[in-house]
């Protein structure tokens, strides 16, 4: 493997010694032989199943949201329909390290094929549902299956690819999130309005049999060493990692909307959460094999890039939440031009991951991962500097750039934190890298909520009339039909609108800086890459090798 990482040593991007993390590889896992996955036909098969998969977790978010005026309709409900995505939410986040730990301790394979099925059973329950509170539950059925499907398939991903080529696998996932993320509110609104609603829980069983019959049939695992002892799950540390993210998640989500923050309902919440969150650390440290090992945060590299991932959660609120408010409350777009504004991020994003490989093999994965942050830092504090009202390709150039620059930060990071670890600790590593986003995600909506609102009512003490709405939400509705309205009240609440999103744009340019912080502080200079070399050509002809892995002590 060739290239330098900035220290004038060869490598292939970030290589070093493993003094720059404090713990080396848990018993049982980091080196000796990686069980390649094989496949008697080729990666291809595989591949296709990975982004089928990719598709059902990343389309379900979105497709289901232009549909919720007809759900209401036909369920009633209308108080608790948020729940439909909280819920969902919810299952995803918490289950995360559970299905890393599982994917590690019993083969990807199985874990992968649980959840398709779990996520396939939810949303035929889905299209079943009679009222509001039977499809809630059912869509939490769903997110416990799209746990898996989100975790595992990035984790054979890795498994897959040697490091040289996990960039083209990563960016296959981002694009097909990316177009996922553009395709599911029009899918949606088109079989919402066509057909019926059901339909978008029902389109998913096609898809789901593809990926589902493509892996068993083509993803084969080679047969690992008997261990000396039979494995054991930690089902006590499940409970009370699900049981700590699952109340925690509904008190971010829920307060400031459901109830004040400092209401009864909020506190009861988060002290509970922080009672069951020093718990969950007991029983962890006790346990034989904990759901979430210590060693992924005593380790330097795997900790930054939580961290760090954690803050690019916490940003990603601003332009996903709150641009297309602005962009219709603010700019007077309509629906589908306001996603337009918000979908250039995802055109691209995937393009400069894909390219990112051609950076991190020559400075590194640290330093790519801090120039692409950078320069988002640089961006997300641009957007407060747009002239009012200014034109609708202000913003789309600002979140074109927006999206380059994250792809530039998050490929070079999930690639080089699973190239630090063998195969016995990928799943879980990658589980906790994606459990820190989510929850980043959670408390950004939590806390970006909490300043738009503030912003805003601030603001509303010195309208010119009386009687206007006093949150966002509420807000963004009058303007949608503002005919009760003068003008100067209207073109009031609409700079109000823009100097709440500008605060949660400031405030998503902390969250990056935080990013940086981590990635400077605690990221060693060259992460401590387990290098791969080829073994063995497949004896049926297939493009992938096996692969055996050994620490290197580069640069």
């Amino acid at each position: 493997m060739s290239g330098t990482d900035g220290g004038g040593k060869s490598g292939t991007g970030d290589t070093g010694s493993r003094a720059g993390d404090s713990a080396g590889p848990a018993p049982g896992g980091g080196g000796g032989a990686a069980p390649a996955l094989t496949t008697p036909r080729g990666r291809r098969p595989v591949v296709a199943a990975l982004m089928l998969g990719m598709a059902l977790a990343a389309i379900d978010g979105t497709i289901v949201s232009t549909a919720v005026p007809q759900i209401v309709g036909d369920l009633g409900g209308f108080t608790v329909f948020s729940w439909l995505f909280s819920g969902y939410l919810l299952a995803v986040t918490v289950t995360l390290p559970l299905y890393g730990k599982l994917s590690d301790t019993f083969g990807r394979k199985p874990v992968l094929i649980a959840g398709i099925i779990l996520f396939l059973a939810g949303s035929v329950l889905c299209a079943a549902a009679w009222n509001m509170a039977a499809l809630i539950a059912f869509r939490i059925v769903q997110g416990l299956g799209g746990g898996a499907l989100q975790g595992t398939v990035q984790t054979i991903a890795a498994d897959l690819y040697p490091l040289k080529e996990r960039p083209r696998i990563q960016a296959k996932l981002s694009t097909v999130w990316a177009t996922s993320a553009v395709a599911g509110p029009v899918v949606g609104g088109l079989l919402a309005g066509y057909a019926d609603w059901r339909w978008i829980f029902l389109i998913n069983l096609p898809v789901g049999a593809v990926a589902l019959w493509l892996v068993v049939r083509h993803l084969h695992e080679p047969a690992r060493p008997r261990p000396a002892a039979r494995p054991r799950v930690d089902w006590a540390g499940a409970l009370a990692v699900f049981a700590t993210g699952a109340l925690l998640l509904t008190a971010l989500v829920q307060g400031g909307v459901a109830w004040p923050w400092l209401s009864a309902p909020s506190l009861g919440l988060f002290g509970i959460s922080a009672v069951l969150a020093a718990l969950t650390v007991v029983i962890e440290r006790r346990a034989a094999e904990p759901i979430i090992p210590g060693w992924v945060w005593r380790r330097r590299t795997i900790a930054s890039v939580n961290l760090a991932l954690g803050a690019m959660g916490l940003l990603m609120v601003a332009p996903t939440v709150f641009l297309p408010t602005y962009a219709q409350s603010v700019l007077g777009l309509g629906p589908i031009a306001a996603g337009f504004v918000l979908s250039v991020m995802t055109l691209s994003w995937p393009v400069s991951a894909a390219l990112s490989d051609r950076v991190y093999n020559r400075i590194g994965f640290r330093l790519t991962a801090i120039v692409g942050m950078s320069c988002a830092l640089l961006i997300l504090l641009a957007f407060p500097l747009l002239p009012y009202p200014g034109a609708p390709w202000h913003p789309a150039l600002l979140m074109l750039l927006l999206g380059a620059a994250l792809g530039l930060f998050q490929l070079p990071l999930i690639v080089g934190v699973q190239s630090t670890v063998g195969w016995a600790e990928r799943g879980t590593t990658t589980a906790s890298v994606l459990f820190c986003r989510q929850v980043g995600q959670s408390i950004g909506a939590a806390v970006f909520g909490a300043v738009a609102n503030g912003v805003l009512a601030a603001r509303l003490l010195d309208a010119p009339v009386s009687g206007l709405p006093d949150d966002l939400d509420a807000v963004a509705r009058t303007l949608e039909d503002p005919g009760g309205l003068s003008a100067a009240a209207t073109d009031y609440l609409r700079r109000a609108v823009d100097a709440a999103v500008d605060h949660v744009y400031i405030g998503a340019a902390g969250a990056a800086a935080l990013a940086l912080l981590a990635l400077i502080t605690l990221a060693p200079r060259r992460f401590p890459v387990i290098t791969e070399t080829p073994a063995a050509a497949d004896t049926a002809g297939a493009d992938i090798m096996d692969r055996h892995t050994t620490p290197t002590d580069q640069g």
